[in-house]
């Protein structure tokens, strides 16, 4: 068993003790379930914005504690300030020390759209998003058959939630691509043994409709990559650690920002 089917396991358990705890009537009563969510293209085209996902994650299952020293609201706030097109909150807390509190953190204290990452394997968690002030929501082709996919998708949809689809290769890409979806993202780190590789955008960029926006993950640590990635067709950077492991997440991704061409 790799660390994706650890975590999926750990998540069908989640899902069950959430779904016992807080019943769907009861997400949908919440104030932020009737808020209009953010339309993601508006922010991630504008040109007066980097483009760039900023993340806030703590933890990660192959480097550990990545930094547990900080304020979701004032790290957020910062990658907002710095010209963030949007946001990326880590909601896992088994293998990435994140919760639901962060996400409801961040969505207090910004108005760009927020993006809850996390392991997508049920309709609730859907509901539970719209519900938490989430934006955009995940779906990884890794974990998830097309048919999911399909339904995730049109559901989110029926919500106003924005759809981003994460692939690892072109298989996944040519069996996932459903209607609904607002963005592909090429992961450029193996779910498997959470290795990197650059070189995975490159050779799906081209393979992705122009329909959607196209998003490159992980392994994005110097501007010259995002100006490279952006000349071959990307619209949107997911930049995690980069930003996070250093002491001034914010301070870092202005530095980052102001050396983009």
């Amino acid at each position: 068993m790799n660390i994706l089917d650890k975590i999926v396991a750990r998540k069908r358990q989640e899902v069950e003790l959430a779904k016992a705890a807080v019943s769907i009537k009861q997400l949908e009563s919440k104030a932020y379930f009737n808020r209009t969510p953010f339309l993601f293209e508006d922010f991630l085209l504008d040109e007066a914005r980097s483009g760039i996902i900023a993340e806030f994650k703590r933890k990660s299952p192959s480097k550990g504690i990545i930094n547990d020293r900080v304020s979701v609201t004032e790290i957020t706030n910062a990658y907002a300030a710095a010209g963030a097109s949007a946001l990326s909150v880590l909601t896992d807390t088994d293998f990435f020390g994140g919760t639901l509190a962060d996400l409801l953190a961040a969505r207090a204290a910004n108005n760009i759209p927020i993006l809850r990452k996390d392991f997508i394997i049920d309709e609730y968690q859907i509901i539970e998003s719209k519900a938490m002030g989430a934006d955009i929501i995940l779906l990884i082709a890794a974990i998830l058959t097309p048919d999911e996919i399909e339904n995730f998708a049109e559901l989110a949809k029926s919500l106003g939630l924005n759809v981003l689809l994460e692939v690892h290769n072109l298989d996944e890409l040519q069996q996932s691509i459903t209607p609904d979806l607002d963005a592909i993202g090429v992961n450029n780190r193996n779910l498997g043994d959470f290795s990197v590789n650059i070189q995975t955008s490159f050779e799906l960029v081209d393979q992705i409709p122009d329909e959607f926006l196209k998003i490159s993950e992980s392994a994005i640590s110097h501007p010259d990559t995002i100006n490279e990635l952006a000349e071959a067709g990307f619209d949107g950077f997911l930049i995690g650690e980069s930003f996070m492991k250093t002491e001034d997440p914010g301070a870092a991704m202005r530095e980052f920002v102001s050396k983009l061409s």
